[in-house]
């Protein structure tokens, strides 16, 4: 009886689910089993599940991105009723979790690794962003909303990686400005409140659309950036390089070098070419440029000021000293 009732339940969740069934979906979340814990686990086509967790699953893990905290892995139950990704415009979005649906809208947008979407109303974490038809908008995570085109590329791509021009921007007045340049980029051309017009010839309207046409670039691709800094115009070439941080990785600029930080800024890495400068694991970042540093942003305020070389206070078993990078 049990199974004639989930049967039916179903039948009515992928027949109905389109005219505005929002309850449908609730019921899909809770019969996929989709939310465990503090994870998502969303089947998808294939024998696959997208899972969203923090640390790696339990299972055959098919492809990670470490920068969102995204896993596909198989799914060895297959769930007959996959969510699908909404690519087209959502007539309205709901927050789904396994108790409650909510109506609302995305009241700020993903600005790239820097800033996950915001929604207008209060959602549990995590939970899903869903369309009427019970198609994918976004996740909710611990650090905010990971749109669905973020989501779609991870399906799609074969090794996850993202480009980067070496710059941070944010939405001022309607303009999209540069509020930090990361000078470990070689030949970087942006400078600090450079206000971003064009990027290969087709206006740039807002850093989110921006941000994202930069890390689904190409790795090594060359582009076209029209700018005004001051009262100038002018055209900026630049060349994308591989991305180090962002997102659930911590992103301090130094990781172009080879050294990765914790948010503590605390080293958790360090590559080949970063070994000469004698750091070791758990040494603490306190200074740069005899400046003090509490968090990434203080980094990015000082960078700002700095092009040339840069010399770094670290701690390591209270013994301090410093190490001289460029």
């Amino acid at each position: 009886m049990f199974r004639l009732f989930l049967a039916l339940n179903l039948l009515f969740l992928n027949l109905y689910a389109c005219k505005g069934s929002f309850e449908s979906c609730k019921l899909k979340t809770t019969d996929s089993n989709s939310i465990v814990n503090q994870t998502l686990q969303i089947p998808l086509k294939n024998n696959q599940r997208l899972v969203f967790s923090t640390t790696a699953p339990n299972a055959k893990i098919i492809k990670h991105d470490p920068y969102l905290s995204l896993y596909i892995i198989e799914d060895t139950k297959n769930f007959k009723y996959p969510f699908r990704i909404n690519m087209k415009l959502a007539s309205g979005i709901i927050g789904v979790d396994n108790k409650m649906v909510v109506e609302g809208k995305l009241l700020k947008r993903q600005v790239g690794l820097e800033s996950f979407a915001t929604f207008s109303e209060p959602l549990s974490v995590p939970s899903l962003l869903l369309n009427s038809c019970c198609a994918l908008e976004g996740i909710v995570t611990p650090l905010g909303i990971i749109e669905k085109e973020y989501i779609d590329r991870f399906l799609k791509i074969k090794k996850v990686s993202y480009s980067d021009f070496g710059i941070k921007v944010k939405d001022v007045d309607s303009k999209v400005v540069v509020s930090s340049s990361n000078p470990f980029k070689k030949e970087n051309p942006f400078k600090k409140d450079d206000i971003i017009l064009e990027l290969d010839g087709k206006n740039v309207k807002n850093s989110a659309t921006l941000m994202r046409n930069i890390l689904f670039s190409e790795i090594g691709s060359v582009h076209k950036v029209k700018i005004k800094r001051g009262n100038e115009i002018l055209t900026l070439s630049t060349k994308s390089q591989n991305r180090r941080g962002g997102g659930y990785l911590n992103d301090a600029f130094l990781e172009l070098l080879g050294i990765s930080f914790d948010k503590n800024l605390s080293i958790i890495g360090i590559d080949k070419n970063a070994q000469n400068y004698g750091l070791k694991l758990g040494d603490k970042l306190l200074q740069i440029n005899t400046k003090e540093i509490k968090d990434e942003q203080d980094i990015f305020n000082i960078f700002d000021d700095s092009k040339k070389s840069v010399n770094l206070l670290f701690e390591r078993d209270h013994f301090q000293f410093f190490v001289k990078v460029n």
